[in-house]
């Protein structure tokens, strides 16, 4: 766990269209008005290597990859991500938030693209021992309402004319993200001094403040 270095780490997982990139800068936000120093970070990302990684992972046809080198992929990325950043800031005492972190890779390659439970967490002791993060919080709404808000989102990056859409994931249909939601409120129930899921469908701050909530709890903070 890294509980122990001085820092805490922090991971937002769930679905497409969830909101994690929203919520990761208010709790952020939150953080450092209480004079905590906060890192945001994401995956796949977080150094160089990884982001050139992940743009092979989120573009392209949805059929690019087969899941078991999509899991290799992502550790590869994972493992650069947390030695170059994610420990180097938890030794300074700073508190890292990442958008996403090992659970979606159990989550999106373990059980909804059947490489297995158990040869995913194999793969984790390999890469990364029993590093896991001190508090994940899940948000999960329905399927319908997060992809036709990863729609949206998409459809402005467009607008803006930016790169490739990191779209891949989205476009692996229903049944898959019927999976995926299933995936990750099973995690959060075998692991609930670790995870914490939340109902993301209500309005910005309501799920703001469920957030905030779960992490006063955790580390013992004044609300």
């Amino acid at each position: 766990m890294s509980a122990t270095f001085p820092g805490r780490f922090i991971t937002l997982e769930g679905g497409e269209g969830a909101g994690k990139s929203t919520q990761i800068r208010l709790l952020a936000d939150r953080l450092a008005e209480r004079g905590i120093e906060t890192l945001l970070t994401r995956e796949p990302g977080g150094t160089a290597g990884a982001e050139a990684i992940r743009s092979l992972l989120v573009t392209g046809d949805p059929e690019r990859w087969d899941a078991m080198t999509e899991t290799l992929l992502h550790y590869a990325a994972r493992r650069a991500h947390v030695e170059k950043t994610v420990k180097p800031a938890l030794r300074r005492g700073v508190w890292v938030i990442s958008d996403r972190f090992a659970d979606s890779t159990m989550a999106y390659q373990g059980y909804a693209g059947a490489v297995g439970r158990e040869a995913v967490a194999a793969l984790h002791r390999l890469v990364l021992d029993d590093f896991a993060p001190d508090l994940t919080l899940v948000l999960d709404l329905p399927v319908e309402t997060g992809l036709a808000r990863a729609k949206q989102r998409m459809q402005g990056q467009n607008v803006q004319g930016l790169a490739a859409a990191e779209d891949r994931y989205e476009r692996m249909g229903r049944e898959f993200h019927e999976k995926l939601r299933g995936a990750f409120r099973d995690i959060a129930a075998r692991e609930p001094q670790r995870c914490r899921l939340i109902d993301a469908d209500r309005d910005v701050e309501s799920v703001a403040v469920a957030l905030w909530q779960a992490v006063v709890a955790q580390f013992s903070l004044k609300p």
